[in-house]
């Protein structure tokens, strides 16, 4: 095993950018420099000692990495440490796969994995080339040397075990250092004198949530690893379910040095007593919230006697005519990986490469301290699959349904595994489609049924549901489903601020703005080695008056190609009916069309703020819905990999596009920026209803007639289940 190292200055300091003397390398290997500044790079592994890959392999180069997998590449990179020191001040930030170029997925597809397509594999006079091995495995890891300041990201071969290095800037924080960082300022001396202040002696009552820093002038430059605590207090010690965020704690001003666990800043700026416990506060099960629950619900059973109609092999899923693989990283959390549909004799055609969620960001419309800093990103800075829950059935989900675990690591290094992670099970959705012939009376109609993967996270205090649905008429909708419990702010008695909704004595929520960022990897009919991708928007165009509009009521859809990537950063306009067809450029369908699928946007807004503020310069991907690229393996967060604490401005996505790469026949990535303006209600307390946002993606084109059209009539099981309940009231009725 051998290690090689490469660091650069970035947002966490360390050594300048160059050549770095290394530590001794394991056994089996040699030691190698690098240049700071080139990608990650690994050196031939030894031939002696590594099994040829033959056809039986246990691991798809999309599968996410198993707990084992975890554990070897955190030893490795441990064991690269150059001191007792430096291995034991290593933090594991995130541990995850490092996924392969698209042509060794195919290669996988077509002849290691279901679903076993030959035909994909390259060709030569002889026939097709068959391989003997895929490439090993890969595991990416982000490490922050407590003791040093730097972040670095290694790579690991998990198949040739050997790994090399790159240096990197600060990610958000961990659950270890959450915790940490509660117990830094509750031990404070001058904390506890300001809570006494307000009435508190019980340092069990606090409530610290470490908030990152964002960045907002050279104060939060990444020399140093801060936070910016936000502080609540619970009413009852003795009260673990109790609503701590109730009783916001507001006047003290405190940023805490993440890397030493101690206090670099603290001003009791200004005296704001603590809220009145609120008899509305609390959301648990009736008498334990001090309410009684409603008593005229009956259970809902959903029952499926013969089955679901999905069958899972690994990480690989087959639903009716759709199929896809499901990963999950710490980052984005649910990934969807190479969806494609069967479509009769033109067998199995792609759609998209890759899907996920790959950022968040909340920003808060208030001005004052310490609201204006609330511009959380929730991926890029803590991680949408790191806060995932485990599902509980019933409530999370209902139905037959199949759960998928996820394997993390820890801060030290550890590995954990959050079971029931993912939930993926079947749905009834109403009406698929439906025709009565007024003549004859007859009646077709044919239910909905769709296929639903989804996982659901915490962020502090905001829990967000993330939804992919299937459909059987060829659609793939993409939901988000936003609860929890408000962000609040204590206001002097008798105050009112016109920057949010006051919900109870002494208590107001701030207005803000939850933005989502989908990046699809698409591959419209696209087989390997192909980039035959294109983007057009369509907007619908009322005719101009004259002798083509004599009746004033023409009206047309008008098509433009997006030739490039400046082009190509454009906005919702609801006016127009605007959205965008990705097309295949030599794949048409029966009336010589380019197939397609489109983007059609939900309710969507853009930010609430001026061009300069502050929080634009990490998150200048918001200044559009829509952002087209092309395909480039290392651009996957809109942020860059390390928004925390980030002087740089517009990082990512906003720079990449001012290469201007040409998109007229290619791989095309779409990143959709969608969000909801959030203006609190009082109906939103204690526990905030759900609220619901998202897209579609339809088939445009991509079929020659409804792919809907070969569902069958609900079967004689189907409807003995329905006509059930009416038989039992209609016996009820006859005995009364």
């Amino acid at each position: 095993m051998a290690a090689v190292q490469d660091k650069a200055q970035g947002c966490c300091g360390g050594a300048p950018a160059g050549k770095v003397a290394l530590p001794a390398a394991a056994k089996g290997g040699a030691v190698k420099e690098e240049i700071a500044d080139s990608p990650p790079t690994t050196a031939k592994a030894l031939a002696k000692g590594i099994p040829i890959m033959t056809r039986a392999q246990r691991s798809h180069p999309l599968d996410p990495l198993s707990a084992a997998e975890i554990a070897v590449a955190v030893a490795t990179v441990r064991a690269a440490g150059r001191t007792p020191e430096v291995r034991d001040s290593m933090r594991f930030v995130e541990v995850v796969l490092l996924e392969p170029e698209k042509n060794v997925v195919a290669l996988a597809d077509a002849y290691f994995f279901p679903p076993f397509q030959p035909s994909l594999l390259p060709r030569t006079k002889g026939g097709p080339v068959i391989p003997s091995r895929l490439p090993p495995r890969r595991a990416r890891l982000v490490v922050y040397n407590k003791q040093t300041n730097e972040t670095s990201i290694w790579v690991v071969e998990l198949s040739e075990v050997h790994a090399a290095t790159r240096g990197g800037h600060h990610r958000g924080k961990d659950a270890m250092e959450y915790a940490e960082c509660e117990a830094t300022v509750k031990d404070f001396p001058p904390f506890i004198e300001a809570m006494k202040k307000r009435g508190i002696d019980d340092m069990e009552l606090v409530m610290v949530d470490a908030w990152c820093a964002g960045y907002y002038s050279d104060a939060d430059a990444p020399n140093r690893r801060i936070g910016k605590p936000l502080i609540y207090c619970r009413t009852e010690s003795d009260s673990p379910m109790e609503n701590g965020y109730a009783r916001p704690v507001e006047g003290i001003h405190i940023i805490v040095d993440m890397q030493n666990n101690v206090v670099l800043e603290f001003e009791d700026r200004k005296f704001v007593p603590l809220p009145p416990p609120d008899h509305l506060r609390n959301y648990t099960p009736g008498e334990t919230r001090g309410g009684v629950d409603r008593s005229d619900v009956k259970p809902l059973i959903i029952s499926q006697s013969e089955g679901p109609s999905f069958r899972i092999t690994g990480s690989f899923v087959e639903w009716q005519k759709w199929n896809f693989r499901i990963g999950f990283t710490p980052k984005e959390g649910l990934v969807i990986h190479s969806v494609a549909y069967v479509d009769g004799n033109r067998g199995r055609r792609p759609i998209a490469h890759r899907l996920s969620f790959v950022e968040m960001v909340v920003p808060y419309g208030d001005p004052n301290e310490p609201h204006y800093r609330k511009n959380a990103f929730d991926a890029g800075e803590d991680g949408l699959g790191k806060n995932a829950h485990s599902l509980k059935k019933g409530c999370d989900c209902l139905g037959y349904i199949k759960y998928f675990d996820a394997h993390f690591t820890n801060f030290t290094g550890g590995v954990e595994t959050i079971e029931n992670c993912v939930c993926l099970h079947e749905e009834d959705h109403g009406i698929l489609w439906k025709h009565q012939d007024w003549r004859t009376g007859l009646t077709e109609v044919r239910r909905s049924r769709r296929l639903t993967v989804s996982f659901i996270c915490t962020i502090a205090n905001y829990e967000y549901g993330f939804y992919w649905h299937f459909y059987q008429d060829g659609k793939i909708e993409s939901e988000v489903k936003l609860t929890g419990i408000l962000s609040l702010g204590a206001l002097m008695p008798g105050e009112q601020r016109k920057y949010g909704t006051t919900i109870a004595p002494s208590l107001y929520a701030p207005v803000h703005q939850h933005f989502f960022v989908a990046r699809m990897d698409m591959a419209v009919d696209c087989k390997p080695y192909e980039a035959y991708n294109q983007v057009v928007e369509v907007n619908v165009k009322v005719e101009s008056a004259g002798p083509h509009n004599v009746h004033n009521s023409a009206f047309y859809a008008e098509e433009e190609l997006l030739k490039s990537e400046l082009q190509a950063m454009r906005d919702c306009d609801p006016s127009s009916a605007r959205h965008w067809i990705v097309r295949n450029t030599r794949t048409v369908n029966r009336t010589g069309q380019p197939t397609g699928y489109k983007l059609i946007p939900g309710s969507n807004c853009l930010p609430f703020c001026l061009p300069e503020a502050k929080f634009l310069r990490r998150a200048g991907f918001l200044k559009h819905n829509l952002w087209v690229t092309s395909y480039k393996s290392d651009e996957m967060f809109p942020g860059g990999d390390f928004p925390n604490q980030n002087p740089r401005i517009h990082d990512g996505l906003a720079t990449w596009v001012q290469k201007d790469r040409s998109l007229e026949e290619t791989n095309i990535v779409l990143w959709y920026v969608f969000g909801i303006t959030h203006i609190p209600r009082l109906e939103d307390w204690p526990v905030m209803p759900v609220e619901h946002i998202g897209f579609m993606l339809m088939p445009h084109g991509f079929f020659n007639c409804s792919p809907a059209i070969d569902v069958p009539p609900p079967s004689d099981v189907d409807a003995k289940e329905a006509e059930t309940p009416k038989e039992i009231h209609a016996e009820l009725i006859s005995k009364l």
